[in-house]
Protein backbone atom coordinates (compact mmCIF):
# COMPACT_ATOMS: atom_id res chain seq x y z
CA UNK A 1 0.00 0.00 0.00
CA UNK A 2 1.72 3.50 -0.97
CA UNK A 3 2.53 6.05 1.71
CA UNK A 4 0.26 8.86 2.48
CA UNK A 5 2.76 11.29 1.35
CA UNK A 6 2.49 15.63 0.80
CA UNK A 7 3.00 15.18 -2.73
CA UNK A 8 -0.10 12.67 -2.91
CA UNK A 9 -2.41 15.16 -0.86
CA UNK A 10 -1.31 17.79 -3.69
CA UNK A 11 -2.51 15.45 -6.25
CA UNK A 12 -5.51 14.64 -4.97
CA UNK A 13 -6.12 18.32 -4.54
CA UNK A 14 -6.34 18.82 -8.36
CA UNK A 15 -9.62 16.60 -8.34
CA UNK A 16 -11.88 18.31 -5.79
CA UNK A 17 -14.14 19.66 -8.57
CA UNK A 18 -17.62 17.54 -8.01
CA UNK A 19 -17.80 15.43 -11.39
CA UNK A 20 -21.04 13.85 -11.46
CA UNK A 21 -24.58 14.63 -9.86
CA UNK A 22 -25.93 11.74 -7.54
CA UNK A 23 -29.53 11.33 -6.25
CA UNK A 24 -28.50 11.89 -2.87
CA UNK A 25 -26.58 15.38 -3.95
CA UNK A 26 -27.53 18.73 -2.54
CA UNK A 27 -26.67 22.32 -3.55
CA UNK A 28 -27.10 25.48 -1.46
CA UNK A 29 -29.88 28.10 -2.31
CA UNK A 30 -29.84 30.41 0.98
CA UNK A 31 -27.17 31.09 3.18
CA UNK A 32 -27.82 33.63 5.92
CA UNK A 33 -25.81 34.30 9.63
CA UNK A 34 -26.02 36.44 12.24
CA UNK A 35 -23.99 37.25 15.91
CA UNK A 36 -24.50 36.53 19.46
CA UNK A 37 -22.53 38.12 22.41
CA UNK A 38 -22.22 36.57 25.88
CA UNK A 39 -19.59 37.89 28.79
CA UNK A 40 -18.27 35.29 30.84
CA UNK A 41 -18.96 34.76 34.38
CA UNK A 42 -15.27 34.85 35.41
CA UNK A 43 -12.38 35.74 32.96
CA UNK A 44 -10.23 32.83 31.27
CA UNK A 45 -6.84 32.74 31.53
CA UNK A 46 -5.05 30.49 28.37
CA UNK A 47 -1.82 31.36 26.23
CA UNK A 48 -0.73 34.35 28.48
CA UNK A 49 -4.28 35.62 27.16
CA UNK A 50 -7.32 36.48 29.54
CA UNK A 51 -10.57 36.13 27.37
CA UNK A 52 -14.11 37.72 29.25
CA UNK A 53 -16.29 37.51 26.58
CA UNK A 54 -17.49 35.42 23.10
CA UNK A 55 -19.45 36.25 20.10
CA UNK A 56 -20.83 33.15 18.28
CA UNK A 57 -21.25 33.26 14.78
CA UNK A 58 -24.43 31.45 13.71
CA UNK A 59 -25.22 30.22 10.14
CA UNK A 60 -28.23 28.66 8.83
CA UNK A 61 -29.04 27.60 5.24
CA UNK A 62 -31.13 26.26 2.65
CA UNK A 63 -30.27 23.10 0.31
CA UNK A 64 -31.99 21.30 -1.98
CA UNK A 65 -31.51 17.70 -4.43
CA UNK A 66 -32.21 17.80 -7.64
CA UNK A 67 -36.01 16.18 -7.19
CA UNK A 68 -36.92 20.05 -5.82
CA UNK A 69 -36.73 18.58 -1.97
CA UNK A 70 -35.40 20.91 0.63
CA UNK A 71 -34.14 21.27 3.90
CA UNK A 72 -32.24 23.64 6.20
CA UNK A 73 -29.25 23.45 8.33
CA UNK A 74 -27.72 24.81 11.00
CA UNK A 75 -24.40 25.66 12.58
CA UNK A 76 -23.06 27.80 15.34
CA UNK A 77 -19.19 28.25 16.74
CA UNK A 78 -17.74 30.95 19.07
CA UNK A 79 -15.19 33.08 17.14
CA UNK A 80 -12.18 32.66 19.09
CA UNK A 81 -10.21 35.50 17.57
CA UNK A 82 -7.71 35.45 20.77
CA UNK A 83 -6.69 32.09 20.18
CA UNK A 84 -7.18 32.01 16.23
CA UNK A 85 -6.16 35.37 15.94
CA UNK A 86 -2.89 36.03 18.38
CA UNK A 87 -1.81 39.09 17.57
CA UNK A 88 1.08 41.81 19.09
CA UNK A 89 -0.28 44.66 16.88
CA UNK A 90 -4.26 44.17 16.17
CA UNK A 91 -6.59 44.69 19.05
CA UNK A 92 -9.03 42.30 20.25
CA UNK A 93 -12.38 44.19 18.42
CA UNK A 94 -10.21 45.23 15.15
CA UNK A 95 -9.45 40.65 15.07
CA UNK A 96 -12.79 40.44 15.59
CA UNK A 97 -14.06 43.22 13.11
CA UNK A 98 -12.02 40.85 10.50
CA UNK A 99 -13.45 38.00 11.23
CA UNK A 100 -16.61 39.04 11.38
CA UNK A 101 -16.20 40.71 7.71
CA UNK A 102 -14.85 37.73 6.61
CA UNK A 103 -17.88 35.69 7.52
CA UNK A 104 -19.59 37.95 5.16
CA UNK A 105 -17.90 37.24 2.38
CA UNK A 106 -18.18 33.64 3.17
CA UNK A 107 -21.40 33.90 3.43
CA UNK A 108 -21.41 35.39 -0.42
CA UNK A 109 -19.39 32.96 -1.59
CA UNK A 110 -21.40 29.86 -0.61
CA UNK A 111 -24.51 31.42 -1.08
CA UNK A 112 -23.38 31.84 -4.62
CA UNK A 113 -21.92 27.98 -4.99
CA UNK A 114 -24.46 25.90 -6.65
CA UNK A 115 -23.02 22.81 -7.94
CA UNK A 116 -24.45 19.56 -6.42
CA UNK A 117 -22.62 17.41 -4.36
CA UNK A 118 -22.19 15.50 -0.69
CA UNK A 119 -21.18 18.26 2.17
CA UNK A 120 -17.65 17.29 1.87
CA UNK A 121 -17.27 17.36 -1.49
CA UNK A 122 -18.82 20.95 -1.13
CA UNK A 123 -16.80 22.09 1.92
CA UNK A 124 -13.04 20.69 -0.09
CA UNK A 125 -14.07 23.00 -2.95
CA UNK A 126 -15.08 26.04 -1.20
CA UNK A 127 -12.46 25.89 1.81
CA UNK A 128 -9.70 27.52 -1.00
CA UNK A 129 -12.06 30.36 -2.09
CA UNK A 130 -12.68 31.32 1.65
CA UNK A 131 -9.38 31.43 2.05
CA UNK A 132 -9.00 33.40 -0.66
CA UNK A 133 -11.27 35.96 0.96
CA UNK A 134 -9.39 35.91 4.15
CA UNK A 135 -6.41 36.79 1.91
CA UNK A 136 -7.87 39.14 0.12
CA UNK A 137 -9.32 41.13 3.47
CA UNK A 138 -5.52 41.47 4.68
CA UNK A 139 -4.68 43.06 1.39
CA UNK A 140 -7.39 45.14 1.67
CA UNK A 141 -6.80 46.37 5.02
CA UNK A 142 -3.21 46.48 4.45
CA UNK A 143 -2.61 44.24 7.65
CA UNK A 144 0.77 43.49 9.27
CA UNK A 145 -0.24 40.34 10.38
CA UNK A 146 -2.13 38.29 7.45
CA UNK A 147 -5.40 36.23 8.91
CA UNK A 148 -4.42 33.14 10.12
CA UNK A 149 -5.41 30.34 8.13
CA UNK A 150 -6.65 28.77 11.55
CA UNK A 151 -8.80 32.18 11.80
CA UNK A 152 -10.28 31.91 8.49
CA UNK A 153 -11.20 27.39 9.49
CA UNK A 154 -13.06 28.80 12.71
CA UNK A 155 -14.79 31.48 10.60
CA UNK A 156 -15.65 29.09 7.90
CA UNK A 157 -16.68 26.52 10.20
CA UNK A 158 -20.17 27.04 11.10
CA UNK A 159 -21.09 27.65 7.98
CA UNK A 160 -19.77 24.07 6.68
CA UNK A 161 -21.67 22.75 9.69
CA UNK A 162 -24.40 24.20 8.53
CA UNK A 163 -23.95 21.84 5.32
CA UNK A 164 -23.96 18.64 7.01
CA UNK A 165 -26.74 19.41 9.21
CA UNK A 166 -28.89 20.33 6.35
CA UNK A 167 -27.96 16.79 4.16
CA UNK A 168 -28.58 15.28 7.09
CA UNK A 169 -31.97 16.57 7.50
CA UNK A 170 -32.67 16.04 3.92
CA UNK A 171 -32.58 12.62 3.95
CA UNK A 172 -33.37 12.01 7.51
CA UNK A 173 -30.37 11.31 8.97
CA UNK A 174 -27.89 11.74 11.20
CA UNK A 175 -24.91 13.17 9.37
CA UNK A 176 -22.69 10.62 10.00
CA UNK A 177 -24.74 7.98 8.71
CA UNK A 178 -24.15 10.04 5.54
CA UNK A 179 -20.20 9.19 4.98
CA UNK A 180 -20.92 5.54 2.87
CA UNK A 181 -20.70 5.10 -0.91
CA UNK A 182 -24.04 5.16 -0.90
CA UNK A 183 -23.98 8.83 -0.19
CA UNK A 184 -20.59 10.26 -1.35
CA UNK A 185 -19.93 9.98 -4.86
CA UNK A 186 -15.88 10.21 -4.19
CA UNK A 187 -13.78 7.67 -1.59
CA UNK A 188 -10.98 9.07 0.06
CA UNK A 189 -8.63 8.46 -2.25
CA UNK A 190 -9.88 11.36 -4.03
CA UNK A 191 -9.02 13.53 -1.18
CA UNK A 192 -6.13 11.77 0.31
CA UNK A 193 -4.40 10.11 -1.94
CA UNK A 194 -3.88 6.47 -3.43
CA UNK A 195 -3.33 5.18 0.43
CA UNK A 196 -7.15 5.54 0.64
CA UNK A 197 -8.29 4.39 -2.52
CA UNK A 198 -11.54 2.16 -2.16
CA UNK A 199 -12.20 3.73 1.70
CA UNK A 200 -14.80 5.77 2.50
CA UNK A 201 -14.91 7.83 5.92
CA UNK A 202 -17.63 5.37 7.38
CA UNK A 203 -14.56 3.57 7.85
CA UNK A 204 -13.33 6.13 10.20
CA UNK A 205 -16.89 7.17 11.99
CA UNK A 206 -19.24 5.55 14.14
CA UNK A 207 -22.90 5.41 12.74
CA UNK A 208 -23.99 5.55 16.32
CA UNK A 209 -22.47 6.94 18.95
CA UNK A 210 -20.61 5.54 21.67
CA UNK A 211 -23.08 5.85 24.83
CA UNK A 212 -21.03 8.42 26.88
CA UNK A 213 -17.48 9.84 26.91
CA UNK A 214 -15.24 11.59 29.33
CA UNK A 215 -15.18 14.92 30.56
CA UNK A 216 -12.34 17.26 30.57
CA UNK A 217 -12.66 20.15 32.93
CA UNK A 218 -10.64 23.10 32.42
CA UNK A 219 -8.69 25.13 34.98
CA UNK A 220 -7.28 28.59 33.60
CA UNK A 221 -4.52 29.77 34.29
CA UNK A 222 -5.98 32.54 36.37
CA UNK A 223 -8.53 30.10 38.11
CA UNK A 224 -8.94 30.29 41.79
CA UNK A 225 -7.84 26.30 42.86
CA UNK A 226 -8.75 26.26 46.83
CA UNK A 227 -11.24 28.94 48.55
CA UNK A 228 -8.13 30.63 49.62
CA UNK A 229 -7.00 31.72 46.30
CA UNK A 230 -10.60 33.67 45.30
CA UNK A 231 -10.50 37.00 45.88
CA UNK A 232 -14.02 37.86 46.05
CA UNK A 233 -16.81 35.41 45.40
CA UNK A 234 -19.33 35.13 42.42
CA UNK A 235 -22.24 33.99 44.52
CA UNK A 236 -24.31 33.02 41.02
CA UNK A 237 -24.85 29.31 42.30
CA UNK A 238 -22.01 27.52 40.25
CA UNK A 239 -18.62 26.15 41.91
CA UNK A 240 -15.86 28.68 41.90
CA UNK A 241 -13.24 26.38 43.42
CA UNK A 242 -11.53 23.01 42.19
CA UNK A 243 -12.75 20.79 44.50
CA UNK A 244 -16.34 22.63 44.46
CA UNK A 245 -16.39 21.33 40.53
CA UNK A 246 -15.25 18.13 41.39
CA UNK A 247 -18.07 17.40 43.43
CA UNK A 248 -20.40 18.89 41.56
CA UNK A 249 -19.68 17.34 38.29
CA UNK A 250 -17.85 14.09 39.31
CA UNK A 251 -14.87 15.63 37.78
CA UNK A 252 -12.12 12.86 37.08
CA UNK A 253 -10.52 14.70 33.99
CA UNK A 254 -8.53 17.93 34.34
CA UNK A 255 -7.01 20.20 32.00
CA UNK A 256 -4.50 22.28 33.30
CA UNK A 257 -3.40 25.40 31.29
CA UNK A 258 0.00 26.68 31.99
CA UNK A 259 1.99 29.34 30.70
CA UNK A 260 5.25 27.82 29.41
CA UNK A 261 7.00 31.26 30.49
CA UNK A 262 7.98 29.91 34.14
CA UNK A 263 8.89 26.96 35.18
CA UNK A 264 9.00 27.36 38.54
CA UNK A 265 5.31 28.45 38.06
CA UNK A 266 4.23 25.91 35.90
CA UNK A 267 5.54 23.13 38.20
CA UNK A 268 3.85 24.90 41.35
CA UNK A 269 0.84 25.30 39.39
CA UNK A 270 -0.15 21.41 38.65
CA UNK A 271 1.58 20.55 42.21
CA UNK A 272 -1.19 22.52 43.82
CA UNK A 273 -4.05 21.05 41.56
CA UNK A 274 -2.70 17.65 42.07
CA UNK A 275 -2.88 18.51 46.12
CA UNK A 276 -6.03 19.90 46.12
CA UNK A 277 -8.12 17.38 43.51
CA UNK A 278 -5.61 14.34 45.79
CA UNK A 279 -7.36 15.55 48.92
CA UNK A 280 -10.98 15.94 47.04
CA UNK A 281 -10.92 12.81 45.37
CA UNK A 282 -9.86 10.57 48.72
CA UNK A 283 -12.80 12.23 50.49
CA UNK A 284 -14.99 11.44 47.33
CA UNK A 285 -13.54 7.34 47.46
CA UNK A 286 -12.64 7.68 43.94
CA UNK A 287 -9.13 6.46 42.98
CA UNK A 288 -8.60 7.28 39.35
CA UNK A 289 -8.50 10.22 37.49
CA UNK A 290 -6.50 11.96 34.60
CA UNK A 291 -4.41 15.51 33.96
CA UNK A 292 -3.77 17.18 30.35
CA UNK A 293 -1.51 19.84 30.37
CA UNK A 294 -1.90 22.74 27.86
CA UNK A 295 1.26 24.94 27.39
CA UNK A 296 -0.76 27.00 24.32
CA UNK A 297 2.45 26.56 22.19
CA UNK A 298 4.36 29.17 24.98
CA UNK A 299 7.24 26.84 25.89
CA UNK A 300 10.49 28.17 24.44
CA UNK A 301 12.03 25.01 23.52
CA UNK A 302 11.16 21.10 23.99
CA UNK A 303 14.27 21.21 26.53
CA UNK A 304 11.41 23.60 28.76
CA UNK A 305 9.11 20.89 28.39
CA UNK A 306 11.42 18.15 29.41
CA UNK A 307 13.00 19.79 32.27
CA UNK A 308 9.10 20.73 33.41
CA UNK A 309 8.31 17.05 33.30
CA UNK A 310 11.65 16.18 34.70
CA UNK A 311 11.08 18.62 37.94
CA UNK A 312 7.52 17.37 38.07
CA UNK A 313 8.36 13.72 38.40
CA UNK A 314 10.39 14.84 41.22
CA UNK A 315 7.60 16.79 43.16
CA UNK A 316 4.55 14.53 42.78
CA UNK A 317 5.15 11.04 41.21
CA UNK A 318 1.49 10.36 41.53
CA UNK A 319 0.63 13.13 39.86
CA UNK A 320 3.13 12.89 37.07
CA UNK A 321 1.51 9.15 36.81
CA UNK A 322 -2.02 10.79 36.21
CA UNK A 323 -0.89 12.51 32.87
CA UNK A 324 -2.92 11.68 29.98
CA UNK A 325 -1.16 13.87 26.97
CA UNK A 326 0.05 17.07 26.74
CA UNK A 327 -0.84 19.72 24.01
CA UNK A 328 0.88 21.58 21.99
CA UNK A 329 3.49 23.12 24.09
CA UNK A 330 5.84 24.69 21.27
CA UNK A 331 5.05 27.44 18.24
CA UNK A 332 2.31 26.77 16.00
CA UNK A 333 4.45 27.44 13.03
CA UNK A 334 6.07 23.99 12.34
CA UNK A 335 8.23 24.92 9.47
CA UNK A 336 9.97 27.88 11.17
CA UNK A 337 10.34 25.51 14.53
CA UNK A 338 11.98 22.53 12.57
CA UNK A 339 14.13 22.00 16.07
CA UNK A 340 12.03 21.46 18.61
CA UNK A 341 10.56 17.84 17.79
CA UNK A 342 8.85 16.10 20.03
CA UNK A 343 10.34 12.42 19.60
CA UNK A 344 12.00 12.47 23.53
CA UNK A 345 8.77 14.17 25.05
CA UNK A 346 6.19 11.83 23.05
CA UNK A 347 8.01 8.62 24.92
CA UNK A 348 6.96 10.23 28.00
CA UNK A 349 3.29 10.73 27.05
CA UNK A 350 1.38 11.67 23.31
CA UNK A 351 2.31 14.87 22.81
CA UNK A 352 -0.99 16.47 20.96
CA UNK A 353 -0.81 18.64 17.74
CA UNK A 354 -3.48 21.56 17.81
CA UNK A 355 -3.09 25.54 16.70
CA UNK A 356 -0.43 23.85 14.26
CA UNK A 357 -3.52 21.59 12.86
CA UNK A 358 -4.78 23.11 9.69
CA UNK A 359 -5.02 20.16 7.19
CA UNK A 360 -3.87 16.75 6.43
CA UNK A 361 -0.54 18.12 5.67
CA UNK A 362 0.62 20.00 9.21
CA UNK A 363 -0.83 16.73 10.72
CA UNK A 364 1.37 14.57 8.92
CA UNK A 365 4.70 17.32 9.32
CA UNK A 366 3.93 17.23 13.11
CA UNK A 367 3.98 13.37 13.15
CA UNK A 368 7.04 13.61 11.10
CA UNK A 369 8.51 16.14 13.68
CA UNK A 370 7.77 13.37 16.88
CA UNK A 371 3.80 14.71 17.36
CA UNK A 372 1.92 11.84 18.55
CA UNK A 373 -1.40 12.91 18.77
CA UNK A 374 -4.40 15.11 17.40
CA UNK A 375 -6.40 17.57 19.03
CA UNK A 376 -10.06 17.47 16.82
CA UNK A 377 -12.04 20.39 16.87
CA UNK A 378 -15.56 21.20 15.17
CA UNK A 379 -14.25 24.83 15.12
CA UNK A 380 -11.96 23.46 11.98
CA UNK A 381 -14.31 22.69 9.93
CA UNK A 382 -16.84 19.22 9.68
CA UNK A 383 -15.45 18.20 6.35
CA UNK A 384 -12.04 19.24 7.23
CA UNK A 385 -11.77 17.31 10.58
CA UNK A 386 -13.09 14.11 9.26
CA UNK A 387 -10.36 13.67 7.23
CA UNK A 388 -7.78 14.54 9.55
CA UNK A 389 -9.49 12.30 11.71
CA UNK A 390 -9.53 9.37 8.85
CA UNK A 391 -5.54 9.62 8.55
CA UNK A 392 -4.63 9.87 12.23
CA UNK A 393 -6.80 6.77 13.04
CA UNK A 394 -4.69 5.10 9.82
CA UNK A 395 -1.47 6.51 11.51
CA UNK A 396 -2.75 4.92 15.02
CA UNK A 397 -2.39 8.63 16.86
CA UNK A 398 -3.54 9.30 20.38
CA UNK A 399 -6.84 11.17 19.53
CA UNK A 400 -8.82 13.66 22.04
CA UNK A 401 -11.62 16.50 21.27
CA UNK A 402 -10.64 20.22 22.26
CA UNK A 403 -13.03 22.56 23.05
CA UNK A 404 -12.87 26.32 21.71
CA UNK A 405 -15.51 27.35 25.08
CA UNK A 406 -17.83 25.97 22.59
CA UNK A 407 -21.86 26.36 24.12
CA UNK A 408 -25.10 25.20 22.67
CA UNK A 409 -25.16 23.99 19.14
CA UNK A 410 -21.43 24.20 19.09
CA UNK A 411 -21.26 22.29 21.95
CA UNK A 412 -23.43 19.78 20.30
CA UNK A 413 -21.58 19.74 17.43
CA UNK A 414 -17.93 19.00 19.31
CA UNK A 415 -19.86 16.50 21.03
CA UNK A 416 -20.79 14.53 18.63
CA UNK A 417 -17.57 14.94 16.59
CA UNK A 418 -16.47 13.17 19.97
CA UNK A 419 -18.71 10.12 20.02
CA UNK A 420 -18.33 9.30 16.52
CA UNK A 421 -14.89 8.99 15.79
CA UNK A 422 -13.20 5.82 17.19
CA UNK A 423 -10.31 6.11 19.56
CA UNK A 424 -11.41 9.28 21.05
CA UNK A 425 -10.17 9.05 24.55
CA UNK A 426 -12.43 12.43 25.95
CA UNK A 427 -14.00 15.36 25.10
CA UNK A 428 -12.83 19.27 26.62
CA UNK A 429 -16.07 21.59 27.37
CA UNK A 430 -15.40 24.77 29.47
CA UNK A 431 -18.42 26.31 28.83
CA UNK A 432 -20.48 25.47 31.70
CA UNK A 433 -17.75 26.80 33.21
CA UNK A 434 -16.93 30.45 31.91
CA UNK A 435 -20.16 31.00 29.80
CA UNK A 436 -23.35 29.26 31.02
CA UNK A 437 -25.65 31.62 30.21
CA UNK A 438 -25.07 30.58 26.20
CA UNK A 439 -26.18 27.09 27.36
CA UNK A 440 -29.49 27.84 28.93
CA UNK A 441 -31.59 27.37 25.86
CA UNK A 442 -30.02 24.04 25.33
CA UNK A 443 -29.89 22.09 28.76
CA UNK A 444 -33.16 21.16 28.69
CA UNK A 445 -33.52 19.82 25.51
CA UNK A 446 -30.10 17.59 25.98
CA UNK A 447 -29.41 17.13 29.93
CA UNK A 448 -26.93 14.48 28.92
CA UNK A 449 -24.10 16.91 27.22
CA UNK A 450 -25.27 19.91 29.35
CA UNK A 451 -25.77 18.41 32.82
CA UNK A 452 -22.93 16.07 34.11
CA UNK A 453 -22.57 14.47 37.70
CA UNK A 454 -20.24 11.28 37.30
CA UNK A 455 -17.50 13.05 34.75
CA UNK A 456 -18.80 11.75 31.73
CA UNK A 457 -21.10 13.44 29.14
CA UNK A 458 -23.63 11.32 27.52
CA UNK A 459 -23.89 11.16 24.08
CA UNK A 460 -26.51 8.36 23.83
CA UNK A 461 -29.45 10.82 22.18
CA UNK A 462 -26.82 12.55 19.73
CA UNK A 463 -28.74 10.15 16.97
CA UNK A 464 -30.90 12.92 15.94
CA UNK A 465 -31.12 14.03 11.52
CA UNK A 466 -28.05 16.12 10.70
CA UNK A 467 -25.89 17.30 13.78
CA UNK A 468 -28.49 16.52 16.27
CA UNK A 469 -29.16 20.17 16.69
Amino acid sequence: MAALSRRSLLQAAGAFAIKKTRRTDIRLKEVRFAFEDFHYRTPYKFGGMLADRVTLLNVTCAVEDGGGRSAHGFGSMPLGNIWSFPSRSLSYETTLGLMKELAGRIAKIAGSYREYGHPVDIGVALEPEYLKAAADITLAHKLAEPIPKLCALVTLSPFDAAVHDAYGKLHGLNCYATYGPEFMGNDLGHYLGPEFAGEYLNQYVLRDPVPKIALYHSVGAADPIVASDIRKRINDGLPETLPEWIEYNGIKRIKIKLNGDDLGWDVDRVVSIDRATTETQARLTVREWFYSLDFNERCPNVEYLLGFLRRLKQRTASGFDRIQYIEQPTKRDLEKDRRNVMHEAAKIRPVVIDESLTDVEALLRARDMGYTGAALKACKGQSQVLLIAAVAQKRKMFLCVQDLTCPGASLIHSAGLAAHVPGVTAIEANAREYVPEANKPWADRYPGVFVVRDGFMRTSDLTGPGLGT
